[in-house]
């Protein structure tokens, strides 16, 4: 049995957040490289360390589509308030499969926040 296995990318490994523009927001950016050709949705989200959902924003909204070898930069914004619980940022390939004969696998790519 032998098969292949394409995931996507998502940089920096390890974030840093800055001051933003916006009093009381803190922001990253963050690169999405779509390296495979099922899926152009991905969609972002960020966990403190029991892996909650932490609020945040971006400025395309939290699905991001994105083609087959396309690079995208994400700016990624948090509260003041929840930075210290802030710990992941994570891209996840969202799926859609027609019929249901077709098998795929989801792929997360999580970065920890400095």
């Amino acid at each position: 049995m032998s098969g292949h296995i394409s995931a996507h990318e998502f940089t920096p490994t390890y974030p840093k957040l800055k001051q933003s523009f916006v009093d009381g927001l803190y922001s990253t950016q963050m690169v999405l490289l779509n390296k495979r050709k099922d899926v152009t949705y991905y969609e972002i989200k960020v966990f403190d360390e029991n892996w909650e959902t932490v609020p945040f924003a971006l400025p395309t909204g939290v699905i991001i589509n994105i083609k087959h070898l396309e690079r995208k930069k994400i700016e990624v914004y948090i509260r003041e308030k929840d930075i210290n619980r802030a710990r992941y940022i994570c891209s996840r390939s969202k799926l859609i499969v027609e019929g249901g004969s077709k098998t795929s696998l989801s792929s997360r790519i999580c970065s920890k926040i400095k």
